[in-house]
């Protein structure tokens, strides 16, 4: 979503005459749009402000201006805070603001040094309904937001309170960003939402649109190749969403969050199902899709949490067989009722069953890249490696895979020879381009 946020804030301010670039040193603008889920994330916020002070400082000097911004769940949560902590901010803006900053450019460049612009309300519009269309071509993946928001309330989650309640973009607007996006050279979408699955949006027929209806929708624009979805939630995996997985061009790989295996800890998450409500889901899209792959989201250490449900956690890790997954010890965020309660877990103790469950992870994600050895997989080429011909790129099921290939193969989609998988990724050969190793 960040990303997202990121590209459309750049399409904001290209009409002011601001374009995009890769070093801060001599940038009129720096913003750095932030995260509040991890305490750690709050943290870089301002180590980087600091870092980035100096280059600010060194410009005015030789009679220049540094706009210097943060945005985002941060500046949202914490916009008050960071003025104090920081005085040379210029700029805090919250993530539904982001449409209005021409205006807040034209006030900071105005009133530069002066006063500082702080924008963390929630509008009645949308920003959406304000945006510009995309002018920028950000590679063969794309992302596209079409739901933000969160009514689920979990008690360890800031989300509901800096990205605010749930919102579902009108499906015609999506379609038409998603046929400009193609046209613009993205062959993948991702369909992005705090709670994507729960999309709710009003259809071109007059009806109530699912997620469902806008993949089937989405997939019958020719030059996408790909769709995936994410961030989803268990409850929200209605019959409609589970048979749309038969879908070709949806991808065999899902990630969907469950953060404990243990009923008790869901209970005291606030998150609405059972560890059997999540198996059951995972069975139903087995079904449908018999080759579908899952990762998710783990909190461990969760207020309460014993060595027994901690155990069923790995229990359920075992029996759905991830290939990747998030997880972390927990971080209480200031607001939240997770960050009052009582019984909390050792620093310890958390630590040692976190190492646990990753090991638990790595060695599944291992074991699935090992089999693959010997496969073709459809692979989409959209980054470079760190060696000079070294192309790298996902499968179908989110494995990043290195190749030795000509640029000509970058932004495509290749069948790779999977020659080896290791931890992280797999190495393999593009036919067309190479021959058998010895």
């Amino acid at each position: 979503m960040n990303v997202y946020d990121s590209n459309r804030m750049a399409d904001v301010l290209r009409p002011l005459g601001y374009e995009s670039t890769d070093t801060a040193e001599d940038a009129d603008m720096v913003i750095l749009n932030t995260c509040h889920i991890r305490e750690k994330a709050t943290d870089k916020v301002f180590s980087d402000l600091g870092r980035l002070r100096p280059l600010k400082t060194k410009k005015e000097q030789s009679g220049g201006k540094m706009i210097m911004a943060v945005a985002g769940c941060v500046a949202q949560a914490e916009g008050d805070f960071i003025l104090k902590r920081a005085p040379y901010v210029d700029m805090v803006f919250g993530p539904q603001t982001y449409h209005e900053l021409p205006e807040m450019v034209a006030k900071a460049i105005g009133a530069y040094g002066e006063a500082r612009i702080v924008n963390t309300d929630f509008p009645l519009e949308s920003k959406f309904d304000s945006l510009p269309e995309e002018q920028a071509t950000h590679g063969p993946s794309a992302f596209l937001s079409i739901q933000e928001g969160c009514d689920k309330f979990c008690t360890f989650c800031v989300v509901p309170y800096t990205r605010g309640a749930e919102y579902s973009r009108p499906a015609t607007a999506i379609i038409d960003e998603a046929k400009r996006l193609a046209d613009n050279g993205a062959v993948e979408i991702t369909l992005l939402g705090q709670n994507v699955n729960a999309y709710h949006g009003d259809g071109p027929n007059g009806k109530t649109w699912a997620l469902a209806d806008l993949i089937d929708a989405i997939a019958q624009i020719s030059n996408i190749a790909r769709i995936r979805y994410t961030t989803s939630h268990p409850r929200d995996m209605d019959e409609s969403l589970i048979q749309a997985h038969g879908i070709d061009k949806l991808q065999p790989f899902l990630h969907l969050p469950v953060q404990s295996g243990s009923d008790k800890i869901l209970e005291a998450m606030n998150r609405k199902h059972t560890r059997d409500l999540y198996f059951d889901v995972i069975e139903r899209l087995r079904v449908v899709r018999p080759d579908i792959t899952f990762s998710s989201d783990f909190i461990i250490g969760f207020p309460g949490e014993t060595e027994k449900d901690f155990v069923e956690t790995l229990d359920l890790i075992e029996r759905v067989k991830l290939v990747s997954a998030y997880s972390f010890k927990f971080s209480p965020r200031p607001g939240t009722p997770a960050a009052n309660m009582k019984n909390l877990v050792r620093d310890d103790i958390a630590s040692e069953r976190l190492a646990r469950l990753q090991t638990l992870v790595n060695a599944q994600q291992t074991a699935f890249n090992k089999s693959c050895e010997g496969r073709i997989l459809p692979v989409l080429f959209d980054r470079r490696g760190k060696r000079k011909g070294q192309l790298m790129g996902r499968t179908a099921y989110n494995q990043s895979v290195y190749v030795e290939a000509p640029e000509s193969a970058f932004n495509t989609i290749r069948d790779v020879f999977i020659e080896n998988g290791f931890d992280n990724s797999m190495q393999g050969r593009i036919n067309e381009f190479n021959t058998p190793s010895a």
